[in-house]
């Protein structure tokens, strides 16, 4: 057996299907046409006022969408890609993201737009109502995550749709905007000097997980496997990271010891890099902290500089962005970058993609409140 497992398939949790819509467009196709050209997708915001705001930018969809039809598209792009049929449907768990009121989320009669969405979506793809609503901040994707594949390689289930949305709303703008935590200069900047907050964007993806012996039995092929994943936290403070990155650092270990991988082996890192002062620092501390005389090595770049910071959908685009990039062979630039940081001393993917097709990468979150999740991407 190879260090990481790789040849015990009853062990192995792969990615079977994706469906994914962002500010660049509906499918993967334009996603990762505007990753690669490295431009971001950012504008001014237009589906509320925003004269009052310090900050009118975002990345966002043109017109009005509806979340429960955007939920409902990438879940069935998700299972038409995995080649779920109607039986496999039914018995696959749904695992939901949502910025969102956990109790209205969980009532199949609610009313309100988002408690709606749900319901939406089990109607619209034949898929169960959720079996979990997750809505843990920036981290709420990747815990799905996490616990989709443990249940998988615990054989408490065959297969998991992963889902998660976030369509920029006025309430989230506003809130972000008045803490000053949007970059008044309209542009995310991570683990760059000068850099000024985030800005929001809009993502919603579908994954569809399962067992790599139930991917064979159904023929299909998977797009890449979950070879790890971690989690930690440092309750350090409420919305402030821990300066030395302790938690996130726990949690990449916890990702390569669950996959028994060296940190040498990690090829490119698709970093949290919200662009905001104290979190990019700590994430830089972190990676150094985890990976050692690996670290500066290792290519980085936050894709959130191109599509903006989609909230507890991020994890979930972010982890979709990591397999199609690894999978074209190119990785994505660290945009907005003005100059380098002491504090941030990595080696950033700049000006524009890097060709490489590395064979494990990490996709990184860390929320408020010091939740930190890492999950480790293998492309055989």
């Amino acid at each position: 057996m190879s260090s990481d497992g790789a040849d015990d398939r009853s062990a192995q949790v792969v990615v079977t299907g994706i469906g994914v819509t962002s500010a660049f467009g509906r499918g993967d196709g334009p996603l990762l046409d505007g990753l690669l050209s490295g431009r971001s997708a950012f504008g001014q915001a237009s589906r509320f006022d925003t004269k009052r705001c310090r900050v009118g930018v975002a990345a966002e969809l043109p017109g009005q969408p509806k979340l429960g039809v955007e939920l409902g598209a990438v879940i069935e792009q998700a299972c038409q890609h995995a080649h779920l049929d109607s039986g496999d449907r039914a018995s696959a768990e749904l695992l939901l993201a949502l910025h969102t009121d956990q109790d209205a989320a969980r009532d199949p009669e609610a009313t309100d737009v988002t408690g709606a969405v749900p319901g939406e979506v089990s109607a619209a793809t034949g898929v169960r109502y959720p079996a979990r609503i997750y809505s843990s901040a920036c981290v709420a994707a990747s815990s799905a995550i996490a616990d989709a594949a443990a249940r998988i390689r615990t054989r408490r289930a065959a297969q998991v749709i992963v889902a998660a949305g976030y369509l920029v709303d006025n309430d989230s703008f506003w809130l972000f905007d008045a803490g000053r935590a949007l970059a008044a200069d309209g542009q995310v900047r991570p683990f760059s000097a000068g850099r000024q907050g985030l800005l929001l964007g809009d993502g919603v993806a579908a994954v569809v997980l399962e067992s790599a012996d139930a991917a064979v039995s159904r023929d299909v092929e998977p797009l890449a496997r979950l070879a790890g994943w971690g989690r930690a936290g440092d309750g350090y403070h409420v919305c402030q990271p821990r300066p030395d990155g302790a938690g996130l650092a726990r949690a990449i270990t916890a990702a390569l010891d669950r996959a028994k991988l060296k940190a040498g082996n990690v090829g490119y890192i698709n970093a949290n890099g919200s662009g905001t002062t104290f979190a990019d620092a700590s994430e830089a501390a972190a990676i150094h902290k985890a990976l050692g005389a690996a670290a500066p090595e290792v290519p980085v770049s936050s894709t959130k500089s191109l599509h903006g910071h989609a909230l507890e959908a991020s994890a979930l685009l972010e982890f979709v962005i990591t397999v199609l990039t690894l999978r074209a062979g190119w990785l994505p630039v660290n945009a907005g970058f003005l100059a380098s940081d002491p504090e941030c001393q990595l080696r950033l993917v700049l000006d524009t993609p890097l060709q490489a097709r590395p064979r494990y990468a990490l996709s990184l979150n860390a929320a408020f409140g010091g939740a930190n999740t890492a999950l480790l991407v293998a492309i055989e």
